[in-house]
């Protein structure tokens, strides 16, 4: 499938592979997400032509950053799953905390858990600004600007951890305190830019 080869690439790019059971579980989520995440309303109706590539696809490229053996990672403000649950399936050996403050989208998650087998992955049903504890690495698609999240991402991070931000962003980001990385159109159909911050 066409979108098998997309995935392998931006699992590769991180140095990383998929095999054929991680690829048929990313299938499954996709299936969830055209059939009960846009209905359910945590995405928009004009997303579904785009689920393979500009969201399960770029949460994959998430990964490119992280060193090769994390222990977990923290999706802030996770809505429909994007980027965890792609993170999860790609790391099987790291867990993974998706952070939802909405009860009705924390449901769902649930059951897309339940639905893939997921048990390296967990649902906590929190607002993120009353977050306590530290994580290794804390990722996020466009909950908070970078320029908002950054004293947020220095309060939760473990010393040496690591925060990635991703965005629907149509030019190249930039934001005080973090690290711009560029993915080339040719991994995805599109340009990606991650913001990466590595708190001293």
């Amino acid at each position: 499938m066409k979108h098998w080869e997309l995935w392998k690439r931006a699992a590769e790019h991180g140095g990383r592979g998929l095999d054929a059971g991680q690829l048929e579980s990313l299938d499954r989520y996709l299936g969830w997400l055209r059939r009960e995440a846009i209905p359910a309303g945590a995405l928009g109706p004009g997303e579904e032509g785009r689920l393979a590539a500009r969201h399960i696809g770029d949460s994959l490229l998430f990964a490119s950053p992280l060193p090769t053996e994390v222990a977990e990672i923290w999706d802030l403000g996770s809505g429909a799953g994007l980027p965890g649950i792609p993170l999860a399936l790609l790391m099987p050996q790291t867990r993974v905390v998706l952070v939802e403050r909405s009860g009705g989208r924390a449901q769902l998650l649930r059951r897309v858990l339940r639905i893939l087998g997921l048990e390296n992955t967990e649902v906590r049903e929190t607002d993120i600004n009353t977050l306590d504890g530290r994580a290794q690495v804390l990722v996020s698609r466009g909950v908070l600007p970078a320029e908002k999240a950054g004293d947020m991402a220095r309060r939760l991070l473990q010393p040496g951890g690591m925060a990635v931000w991703g965005g629907s962003w149509m030019a190249e980001p930039s934001a005080p305190g973090w690290e711009t990385v560029e993915i080339p159109e040719d991994v995805l159909d599109h340009r990606v830019w991650l913001l990466i911050m590595r708190p001293q």
